[in-house]
């Protein structure tokens, strides 16, 4: 396979939908991010302050200190959302081979965020574009807020590789790229050898991929100096109810 070194391949918002079916992913710049949440990208860029004191991540099976983390979950159907009960995440080893098959309980994101209008408005308008590819009832919605840092040296955002999630749809918004130097985007197509790379930098870009067509990793980072991080919102969307563990009493 081939790799190409490039900036971020922009789409316009009003090309998203198009994108996601012809190609599985877009680019979003975080003007048209704004555009797509109906808010001022300031309103987003002051969400970034709730990405301060995130808990260390207890499950990394690397022995790793290096990602900081929090977890929330919500359901959206109509233009209505709503949060549910806080629950743990859960994959398969089918998507990750290296957390899969566990509960992992994270500490659940804060309510001044989660309530937030801003945040609020940018799930409804994410779920409103993706109903534009697939039409669905409920959108199951998992957000997870990162912080990978440089206290080991090095820090791994996808410790798992390149990887699929077992969703429907996954968003990777980049918040914040401080004294770093890597943490590469780089996607590849899930049944063919087609795959391109490139850097997100400009606070709330995103990239947005179709997670049944789309293979994803980023690559680790190292500090430029003394210490560095790298903050991202994932959020996931899938149609068929939440991945739960097989003994798992959530609902």
């Amino acid at each position: 396979m081939t790799l190409s070194s490039l900036l971020p391949p922009l789409t316009p918002a009003r090309q998203l939908v198009q994108s996601l079916r012809d190609d599985g992913f877009a680019v979003v710049s975080a003007q048209d991010v704004a555009e797509i949440a109906h808010v001022d990208l300031e309103q987003l860029l002051n969400l970034s302050q709730f990405w301060e004191g995130l808990p260390r991540d207890p499950y990394l099976k690397d022995g790793g200190r290096y990602r900081f983390r929090r977890h929330s979950s919500f359901k959206i159907k109509g233009e209505s959302l709503a949060i549910v009960p806080h629950r743990a995440h859960w994959q398969s080893v089918d998507y990750n081979a290296l957390h899969g098959g566990i509960e992992r309980w994270f500490e659940p994101s804060q309510a001044e965020l989660t309530s937030n209008p801003a945040w609020r408005s940018l799930l409804l308008g994410l779920a409103h574009i993706l109903n534009g590819v697939k039409q669905v009832n409920t959108w199951f919605i998992e957000a997870h807020q990162f912080r990978i840092d440089t206290t080991d040296g090095i820090g791994r955002p996808t410790p798992e590789g390149a990887h699929r999630d077992g969703v429907d749809f996954v968003a990777v918004f980049l918040l914040n790229r401080v004294g770093i130097k890597g943490g590469e985007t780089r996607i590849f197509g899930a049944t063919g050898s087609a795959g391109l790379r490139f850097t997100l930098a400009e606070p709330w870009s995103l990239l947005l991929m179709n997670d049944e067509r789309m293979i994803h990793e980023s690559t680790p980072i190292q500090p430029l100096g003394q210490h560095g991080y790298r903050d991202t919102l994932v959020l996931t969307f899938r149609s068929n109810g939440f991945q739960d563990s097989p003994n798992s009493s959530q609902q």
